[in-house]
């Protein structure tokens, strides 16, 4: 495989990661959730985290959202085997049924 392609790849795959984050982040705007206190819940040894912040610094308010249901969120992150996350998400939406 030529390093070109390889490169084209790779900038493929950060793309599509960075747009799982950004998905990730405004769902948890949308729900009234803390990004930062999400990822930290799934990944406590982990320093903060720069596609994190770059994603939070997209997000637009609830209210000029368009909706991303929860199974949306779920399905990407565990595209990128982000399980850690995807079981906080998972006791998110469970605490919320139990609010109501």
């Amino acid at each position: 495989m030529s390093s070109n392609l390889e490169q084209q790849i790779i900038e493929s795959y950060k793309r599509d990661e960075q747009m799982m984050v950004l998905v990730f982040a405004q769902w948890c705007v949308n729900n009234g959730l803390d990004p930062v206190q999400l990822y930290a819940r799934a990944y406590p040894n982990q320093a903060a985290n720069e596609a994190l912040q770059q994603a939070i610094a997209l997000t637009v308010p609830k209210e000029e959202a368009g909706d991303i249901p929860d199974d949306t969120v779920l399905g990407v992150l565990s595209l990128y085997n982000n399980v850690d996350l995807a079981f906080v998400v998972t006791e998110e939406i469970g605490n919320r049924g139990k609010q109501k």
